[in-house]
């Protein structure tokens, strides 16, 4: 749905989403996974989540991302100490991001109102030579009001700060440095905060149920190439359907990253990310799957998301039993 879930997403993905989303678990216990793969499998995004309410008012979750991409090649160490070419010094290494997730969310006394809190810690790895620590808090209210719905995520809202430190053998600097490159120094990388803003509707038409979803990135950094672009605001809209029938099956599609590329003669055009899929609910347990293509319309390389979901309900006890 192009990424268009902070007003409309109400079940465990809600930890990524929008917190105050996860109130609107009906199950006792619900876990979702999902793989995705990026650039024609080059880049792999894993994501698992659990979450489960605390009483009538309260729910709590976690969430667990991984994105990587692995088996990338090393060669520091593919020239000998006697300057000769050994391909069996060659190495593979992983750089990848991680993300853990703890959510709270709550009920207000306020019919339809629903605030969450996300606290995140984030780890980032590459191989052995650098390594980053870090954490953040992200805010959201949800409001729903027959069938609109509205919502807003606060990401990132003191901003997320990580502290990167290096590890070198000294071959490894040395050859760094004959090759024309800086050592690097530790640093710390800062995310800065951003709004995003949601609103959905969700119309039933007997065995049919149509929702369709707009949400509004908006940042404060200054200038940036999204549709709506100015100092110090830019907007990145997106937006997404879900046409349902008989809570079974789901088709949805969405259109985001709208942006503007130059082509080798410096002409300006438009580029969209576009996204298809279709759900499948049995019961208690639910498949997706989308194809996405994340470079663009011009770029070929499509990715495909298969996303799993489980609602457990605790078995009541017979009272003659």
């Amino acid at each position: 749905m192009g990424a268009a879930q902070s007003a409309t997403v109400n079940d465990v993905t809600a930890g990524y989403w929008n917190p105050a989303g996860l109130v609107n678990i009906k199950s006792d216990l619900q876990f979702s996974l999902m793989h995705s793969e990026y650039f024609a499998g080059i880049a792999k995004y894993d994501y698992g989540a659990v979450a489960a309410p605390i009483d009538s008012m309260r729910t709590v979750g976690f969430s667990a991302i991984r994105f990587a991409v692995d088996d990338i090649i090393n060669s520091l160490e593919l020239i000998d100490k006697n300057g000769q070419i050994d391909y069996d010094r060659l190495k593979t290494f992983s750089t990848a991001d991680y993300g853990f997730i703890f959510s709270y969310a709550s009920r207000t006394k306020i019919t339809g109102l629903n605030y969450g809190a996300n606290f995140k810690i984030v780890h980032r790895k590459v191989g052995s030579f650098a390594k980053a620590w870090g954490f953040g808090l992200d805010a959201g209210l949800q409001y729903q009001k027959d069938k609109w719905r509205l919502g807003a995520m606060a990401r990132d809202i003191t901003s997320t700060f990580n502290a990167w430190s290096y590890t070198l053998t000294d071959e490894e600097a040395e050859t760094l440095i004959q090759t024309g490159n800086e050592l690097p120094e530790n640093g710390l990388e800062i995310t800065l905060p951003r709004l995003v803003l949601g609103v959905g509707y969700k119309a039933s038409f007997k065995k049919i149920s149509v929702t369709p979803a707009l949400d509004l990135d908006v940042t404060f950094d200054g200038k940036r190439n999204v549709l709506i672009k100015s100092n110090p605001v830019s907007i990145d809209p997106h937006f997404g359907v879900e046409v349902g029938y008989n809570n079974f099956i789901f088709l949805r599609g969405g259109i985001q990253n709208i942006q503007t590329v130059l082509d080798v003669n410096n002409k300006e055009s438009k580029t969209a990310q576009p996204n298809f899929g279709i759900g499948v609910k049995l019961g208690n347990f639910s498949i997706d799957y989308a194809l996405t293509n994340i470079g663009g319309s011009d770029n070929v390389l499509y990715s495909n998301i298969f996303s799993l979901k489980l609602a457990i309900n605790k078995q009541k006890r017979n009272s003659s039993s």
